[in-house]
């Protein structure tokens, strides 16, 4: 009896159901660090590396945290590892009004690092268990799918925080930076939100431990192989190369993502105020709502999953080329189309990894989720950039290269086949 045809495991849409709410809290939290970007280089008076600095702080939690990750969930399987995940995730954003108060920037980077921690024990338990639970030649389509209510997190995040963190206090018309009270009032907005999400996150950890039943009997059971070191990842070419994508994919949406407030904002751009521009990110990340599930619906009618990812890699770079040399309105919206295309990358490089990957599911997405330490590098590089730059325009040469380099993997993907026969055999396979 092939995978295909075993027989399916009880609850497997409830729990699809209750996982991919996952989604939309990981998405959520993490978009909020662009307009946190813009709060803290004004509050603190940082320069656009030093900012970028929240980014590497949130983005290295995945290469400390993600083989650590994969060796929890062969151990404590899957519902308890989404538990321990949300409640970690709770811890950090407690930590952020204690940084706040004595007035320590590097507090605030200790919290995001712990906060994205757990985001990481979430994404590592998260991503497999929903290419689990189905018909394995659909598993592109749903976690497109699941990935469509990350991408609504990410968009609604930033509407909902830009206001919060960038209006009043040293960010009013006539505030004096150097006030204490100016940035009083602003150092309680950043707390203010971290707060509101933490008891967000405190709110999924009981849902998911009510939930915790239906998860268990619907994911697939624990092997002794899944408890074997995720090590064991890196004798796997493909799992390597998976990661090596997953690191320039991540690191080029995020590069674009934490630096569109100030690019927007910028006089060469649309010159409009902070506030305005961080509430525009949205649209960045609500294109990729958008192509989420357009990317979806377009792999449950079998295009190819490697063509769809070809093809938006190529437009990807050429709107980033764009970018690089025009201004005004044509570079901005340029540069906010960018997210439709990103929108199926991220679940279709992970999910053909899975196919091709000879290591097992814990240790290959324990690897894939260390490779979103690209978040952590790119965006540093861009940082740089910016600073020694006249304008924000050169930054896009970071995710152009990061797109490029996306291409050859995408291709290769189309030249492989699965390592699973009766997937590749299926019409509409790879």
């Amino acid at each position: 009896m092939t995978e295909t045809q075993a027989p399916a495991r009880q609850g497997t849409s409830l729990a699809f159901a209750y996982v991919t709410t996952l989604f939309f809290a990981w998405g959520f939290v993490t978009s909020l660090i662009g307009p946190l970007i813009a709060a803290v280089r004004r509050v603190f008076e940082l320069s656009y590396a030093e900012a970028t600095l929240t980014t590497s702080a949130w983005f290295i939690a995945y290469g400390v945290a993600s083989i650590p990750a994969a060796a929890i969930l062969g151990r404590l399987g899957y519902s308890k590892a989404i538990i321990v995940a949300l409640v970690t995730m709770v811890a950090g954003c407690l930590i952020v009004p204690i940084a706040t108060i004595v007035d320590w920037y590097p507090g605030v980077l200790i919290a995001l690092f712990v906060i994205a921690s757990g985001v990481t024990l979430l994404q590592v338990g998260a991503n497999p268990l929903v290419a689990a639970l189905g018909r394995r030649e659909s598993s592109h389509a749903r976690l497109n799918f699941s990935q469509f209510f990350n991408s609504l997190g990410t968009t609604l995040g930033p509407l909902i925080a830009a206001p919060i963190l960038l209006t009043g206090g040293v960010f009013a018309a006539d505030a004096i930076i150097t006030d204490p009270a100016t940035r009083a009032e602003s150092l309680r907005s950043i707390d203010f939100a971290f707060l509101a999400v933490g008891a967000f996150f405190a709110v999924v950890a009981a849902f998911i431990f009510t939930a915790r039943k239906t998860i268990n009997a619907a994911a697939p059971a624990p092997t002794a192989e899944d408890r074997m070191s995720p090590l064991v990842a890196l004798k796997s070419p493909w799992a390597v190369f998976g990661a090596l994508a997953i690191f320039f994919y991540v690191g080029s949406e995020v590069t674009i993502g934490d630096l569109l407030t100030n690019f927007l904002h910028s006089p060469e751009i649309l010159d409009i105020p902070l506030v305005a521009a961080g509430s525009m990110v949205s649209w960045y990340w609500g294109g990729a709502m958008t192509g989420r599930l357009v990317g979806g619906l377009l792999m449950l009618t079998r295009v190819r999953a490697t063509t769809i990812l070809i093809v938006n890699t190529i437009v990807a770079a050429s709107l980033c080329l764009v970018v690089t040399q025009t201004s005004g309105s044509t570079a901005a919206y340029a540069a906010i189309a960018v997210g439709f295309f990103n929108s199926i990358m991220f679940p279709t490089i992970f999910t053909l990894t899975l196919e091709r990957s000879t290591a097992p599911i814990p240790a290959t997405s324990g690897l894939l989720v260390f490779g979103i330490i690209g978040g952590a590098v790119l965006p540093l590089i861009a940082g740089r950039i910016g600073d020694v730059s006249a304008t924000l325009n050169p930054v896009f040469y970071v995710p152009l290269v990061g797109y490029l380099l996306l291409v050859g993997f995408a291709i290769a993907a189309s030249r492989a086949k699965s390592r699973h026969a009766d997937v590749s055999a299926a019409p509409g396979g790879h």
